[in-house]
């Protein structure tokens, strides 16, 4: 096994090499806030995905943020299929002190817009073969105080939407409304479930355009929103509430009314123009994660130490990180960085900070992985000769 020069690193940032003029032309335009470049991104990004309802603001937390904060209102909406009219939902709305189903697996920002909007968390165990939400506690969990689920897509490996989707539907015979579930995909641009992209299973879903993601545009996020109505208010909340129209101003710099307040959570067209760029190349990148992720998945077994993860047929992984479990995880890390390979947990269980403290409950599963969990390089700069090195590594080392 012979050993590779340069450091492998675990995260690496993607910048397309068009960015630096094309965000130089929006500089000497004298447009820089929200503008043409914005609405040019969010066109494409709804092309794409084939939810058109999809808006752009200035971080991942920011989108979550705004999503909880629109569900506050209540609503009813009316379910449409072939064009005609089939159903109403009612939504009731959300109160001070109504809980938020959660995993403490993930990173603090899926968690954090939670308390910021007054709500209480309620943590869900782990299901320790895939990292992600166990549904069979998010079901005993459920109460009539529970109004949202913040489900997490961990590596990007989807949760079972249809699952919840029938844990949901079960809640609504009984109570006449069910929990909205919001969909944390910063780590799932590019992830498919059941043959479709995130963003088209009747869901918030958001997903980050942060640093070291498969793309980014500075930093930013998309909201993917369920329908118009959600879009309609999310459009205008993430500025300030004001309608970018100025059709019938008597002075162009003054708003009309604004009937709902809002944030200071939209992307300008310069992190617009970054995105649009690095846009171009994300079915490439994220081919490319793929690809290392399979050979993984191929060459990582039957190893002693070494857990995989389980993979489901229609359950697409975009693989932002690859997570392995690890019985001897300190021999591992010192091993790994004799190698010159970057590894880590990644994220922090969010249960353990004492600003949630209030919240700790038993969480078993977690309990008994969350010192295995590893994540190996799997990103587009990773070369076949590298990945092939990090299989040797961790087949001949520690």
């Amino acid at each position: 096994m012979k050993k590779i020069n340069n450091q492998i690193p675990l995260f690496k940032v993607f910048m397309a090499p068009t960015a630096k003029d094309k965000v130089g032309e929006v500089l000497d335009s004298g447009y820089i806030g929200q503008g043409p470049k914005v609405d040019e991104f969010e066109k494409q990004l709804g092309e794409y995905f084939g939810n058109k309802k999809i808006i752009t603001t200035n971080a991942g937390t920011s989108a979550l943020h705004l999503a909880i904060h629109l569900l506050k209102k209540p609503f009813e909406k009316t379910t449409i299929f072939n064009g005609l009219a089939s159903k109403k939902e009612y939504w009731p709305g959300i109160n001070p002190g109504d809980e938020v189903l959660a995993t403490a697996l993930t990173c603090t920002a899926s968690n954090w817009p939670i308390v910021a909007n007054g709500l209480k968390i309620k943590w869900v165990d782990i299901d320790p073969t895939t990292l992600n939400m166990d549904l069979d506690d998010l079901k005993r969990k459920m109460t009539p105080k529970t109004k949202v689920i913040m489900g997490v897509h961990w590596g990007g490996y989807p949760l079972d939407l249809n699952k919840i989707k029938n844990i949901r539907n079960e809640f609504r015979k009984e109570h006449g409304w069910s929990p909205s579930l919001i969909e944390d995909g910063a780590h799932s641009i590019g992830t498919k479930y059941k043959g479709q992209y995130l963003g088209n299973h009747g869901n918030f879903v958001m997903n980050s355009l942060q640093a070291i993601k498969h793309i980014t545009s500075i930093d930013g996020g998309l909201l993917h929103c369920p329908h118009n109505e959600l879009y309609e208010r999310a459009k205008l909340v993430r500025w300030y509430g004001i309608d970018r129209n100025p059709e019938g101003r008597t002075d162009f710099r003054c708003e009309a009314d604004i009937s709902e307040w809002g944030f200071k959570f939209h992307m300008n067209d310069v992190c617009a123009t970054v995105g649009i760029e690095n846009f171009k190349h994300l079915n490439n990148i994220v081919s490319k994660h793929k690809e290392n992720a399979a050979y993984y998945d191929k060459y990582l077994q039957n190893i002693d130490g070494v857990t995989l993860l389980k993979r489901k047929e229609g359950f697409d992984s975009a693989f932002w990180i690859y997570s392995i479990l690890v019985e001897n995880r300190e021999g591992f890390y010192r091993w790994m960085k004799e190698c010159g390979i970057t590894v880590s947990q990644v994220h922090e269980r969010n249960d353990k900070h004492s600003c949630v403290s209030e919240f700790k409950t038993s969480l078993p599963n977690l309990d008994k992985t969350i010192g295995k969990v590893v994540n190996i390089p799997v990103g587009w700069w990773v070369t076949e000769e590298q990945r092939e090195y990090i299989v040797d590594c961790i087949k001949k080392g520690w």
